[in-house]
């Protein structure tokens, strides 16, 4: 069995469902008493957030590809960033170290190919809405359509997980907000939904809605066990 490498910490809420999901997914192929190989390094989140709103990406890779050369020094035969956001940096962290990178952008893209999906609607920080490093990869390496909300939409999912999600906190007319938005992007053609934070499916689960969601977190955790298991 492969050692997985978590980069983790954005925020720990989170990366604590990897660390579950990863352990039960082991466990379900092997039985018994097993459980993964996990090497994890878990960074300050304050530092991150605010360099992430300052604008201040090129620092983020700085400290990020750092904690990925620890990770990969503990041992890591491959790498996750626990978070969909920081792939916006992806690119550099991969630049730094010697071991593969597991893209959670991909694993989500080829969930939805699988599934026969198109066109999807995308969730998740202003900077994964808004911005080009993730809707352009599910774009233009897996040719799916994707759907973002509104700008005011936008503010109300980043705000949440924030200010909210971040800090542990489930509200239920925040999950009532999501769920609107949830059902307006169905109904604008998107064949389901990309929960693309790690944060949201700690607030909106499948039991919640019709619309098909595609959780990232519990997707890119799946694909570790996969990949930790081959020729195991």
């Amino acid at each position: 069995m492969k050692t997985i490498g978590l980069l983790g910490g954005m925020s720990w809420e989170s990366t604590q469902s990897y660390y579950q999901a990863i352990n039960q997914g082991v466990k379900a192929h092997k039985g018994g008493l097993h459980s993964a190989k996990i090497a994890l390094y878990s960074v300050d989140f304050a530092d991150i957030e605010r360099l992430q709103h300052q604008g201040d990406w090129s620092q983020t890779a700085v400290i990020l590809g750092q904690a990925a050369q620890a990770v990969e020094a503990a041992g890591a035969d491959f790498l996750l960033i626990c978070t969909n956001t920081m792939h916006k940096v992806a690119a550099q962290i991969q630049s730094q170290i010697h071991i593969p990178l597991l893209h959670i952008a991909d694993a989500t893209a080829m969930a939805l190919q699988a599934d026969g999906i198109t066109k999807v609607g995308l969730l998740g920080t202003r900077f994964t809405m808004a911005q080009d490093f993730y809707k352009n990869r599910l774009i233009e390496q897996f040719g799916i359509d994707v759907l973002v909300p509104s700008d005011a939409e936008q503010t109300i999912v980043h705000d949440v997980i924030y200010q909210e999600l971040c800090l542990g906190n489930i509200l239920p007319q925040s999950k009532a907000q999501y769920l609107a938005i949830i059902e307006k992007l169905y109904a604008q053609g998107a064949q389901a939904v990309i929960l693309g934070c790690t944060e949201i499916a700690l607030l909106v689960q499948q039991a919640d809605t019709h619309v098909p969601l595609y959780d990232t977190t519990a997707i890119h955790a799946a694909q570790a066990v996969s990949w930790a298991l081959e020729q195991a």
